[in-house]
């Protein structure tokens, strides 16, 4: 068994599918299929099983996914504590982030990093909050950066200064136009009557939107949800359009809100929110990691 054929194994057990695995290896599909059928024979175990074109983890399989994953995070973190003997000259920095985070606030912090660190590759995931610790918890991130407050006894969680949730609607839209316009909020009725766009359970955005609404005494499962969308930018379209009304992100509207295409009401509490970092408990934390969080930091006022 060779950390190759661990590399291969996990990135096929991760994507079960091998023409895929081979793509994201740069490596030839043969090729990863021999190194699959290598460790089934030196092991005597089925690691796969092959159903037409669909390929699932054995039992024995996903054990092995487990430990082969630790096994290279702590090769990884071997070699990120030699690249630090040499200065940060070369190397990478694995993120995920959520939505908001990943398509608003990160990039200009992105490109501070890349402009001090030139030789340091980052690899970024975006998903919702949940998406995001389990990729710190499992490994398959170093930092995770979150909406959404995370409870995971694997993970560490810092607050930084995030953004500002909107109650959010189209110009065109009733409210913009009369009723709650006219009043400068949303009543609960108002609430109660609209047509959603909301972002995915599991997101932060959704559940901070939900617990407004009980606070105004609604019930979320309640309320008419005409899309349920994976990306903040997706909502911002769909209120320009006139299909509904959403909570969103300040940072995904800003434009939107000063030339007067979407209005922003009252009527829910929706304060100022943090965002999170997420870091493993016992993961060695790698001098990349500690320089990206300074840079990215450094305007506000965090470390």
């Amino acid at each position: 068994m060779t950390l190759e054929q661990l590399r291969i194994f996990v990135t096929v057990a991760d994507l079960l599918h091998f023409t895929r695995a081979a793509e994201s290896l740069r490596l030839s599909q043969p090729a990863v299929s021999a190194a699959i059928a290598a460790l089934e024979a030196e092991h005597g175990l089925r690691l796969f099983d092959r159903i037409g074109r669909r390929v699932e983890l054995t039992a024995a399989g996903d054990l092995l996914r487990t430990e082969a994953r630790a096994i290279l995070r702590k090769v990884e973190d071997a070699g990120s504590m030699l690249a630090e003997l040499t200065g940060l000259t070369r190397g990478a920095l694995r993120l995920a982030a959520s939505q908001t985070v990943g398509h608003h606030w990160l990039p200009p912090r992105l490109a501070r990093f890349a402009a001090a660190f030139p030789g340091i590759r980052v690899d970024l995931s975006i998903g919702n909050t949940q998406d995001v610790a389990d990729a710190v918890r499992d490994g398959r991130a170093e930092l995770g950066l979150a909406e959404g407050a995370v409870s995971d006894p694997a993970l560490m969680t810092e607050t930084i200064p995030g953004d500002r949730l909107l109650l959010l609607a189209g110009r065109d839209h009733p409210w913009a136009t009369e009723g709650a316009a006219m009043r400068g909020a949303a009543s609960p009725a108002d609430l109660a009557a609209a047509r959603w766009i909301l972002r995915e359970p599991g997101s932060g955005t959704r559940a901070l939107f939900e617990r407004a609404i009980r606070a105004v005494g609604l019930d979320p499962a309640t309320l008419t949800v005409a899309l349920t969308l994976p990306d903040g930018a997706l909502i911002r379209h769909a209120l320009l359009a006139g299909l509904g009304v959403s909570v969103l992100s300040d940072l995904v509207v800003d434009d939107a809100l000063r030339d007067g295409r979407v209005v922003a009401l009252d009527g829910l509490d929706l304060p100022e929110r943090a965002f999170h970092l997420l870091r493993h408990r016992d993961r060695h934390r790698s001098a990349a990691e500690r320089a990206f969080i300074r840079l990215a930091l450094e305007d506000d006022g965090a470390a």
